[in-house]
C-alpha cells in the first residue's frame, strides 16, 4: 500500500535527486524553459514553485534559504532580480508544463516546462484574438433569405421569407 507516498522518487537516492532538482530549478531559472521528461518536470514543479514564492520578499534571509536550494549564485540573482519583479502579482502557478511528446531513444514522455511570465509566443497570442473580434460574422439564415427575396423581385412571385431558427 502507498499511504501518503505522494513524492516522487525518480529512481534516485535522497542526494543524487536533490542534485537533480537543484540544478534543473537553477536551469529553468535561468533559461526560463526546458525540456525534460514529465515526471521530472512535475517534480521540478513542486521544488521550484515555493522558491519562486520566496522570491517575492527580497531580504537576505529568503536570498539565503532560496541559496541553500539552488547552490547557484547566478540563478538566485536572476529569481531575485529578473524574474520575481515580473511575477509580483501572480498568486502562484509560475509555471507551465508542455507535453511534447516521446523520446526517440527510449519512447520517454517528453515535456517542456517553462516560466508563464516569460513564454512571448503565449504573450501575444490574446492580441491577436482581439484583432478577430472586430470582424462581424453572418449567419446562414440570413444568406437563404436575400436568394428568396431576389427571386421574389425578379419573378414578381410572392415567396414567404423564411423564419430564423
Amino acid at each position: 500500500m502507498r499511504h501518503n507516498k505522494s513524492f516522487n522518487h525518480l529512481g534516485r537516492k535522497t542526494g543524487h535527486r536533490k542534485a537533480l532538482l537543484a540544478n534543473m530549478a537553477s536551469s529553468l531559472i535561468l533559461h526560463k524553459r526546458i525540456e525534460t521528461t514529465v515526471a521530472k518536470a512535475k517534480a521540478l514543479r513542486v521544488y521550484v514553485e515555493p522558491l519562486i514564492t520566496k522570491s517575492k520578499d527580497d531580504t537576505t534571509h529568503s536570498r539565503r534559504v532560496v541559496f541553500s536550494y539552488l547552490k547557484q549564485k547566478e540563478a538566485v540573482t536572476e529569481l531575485f532580480r529578473v524574474v520575481a519583479p515580473k511575477i509580483a502579482d501572480r498568486p502562484g502557478g509560475y509555471t507551465r508544463i508542455l507535453k511534447t511528446g516521446f523520446r526517440l531513444g527510449d519512447g520517454a514522455d517528453m515535456a517542456l516546462i517553462e516560466l508563464v511570465d516569460f513564454n512571448e509566443a503565449a504573450l501575444a497570442a490574446p492580441k491577436k484574438k482581439e484583432d478577430k473580434k472586430t470582424t462581424t460574422r453572418r449567419s446562414r439564415s440570413k444568406k437563404k433569405s436575400e436568394p428568396a427575396v431576389a427571386e421574389a423581385e425578379a419573378g414578381n412571385k410572392e415567396v414567404e421569407a423564411t423564419p430564423a431558427e
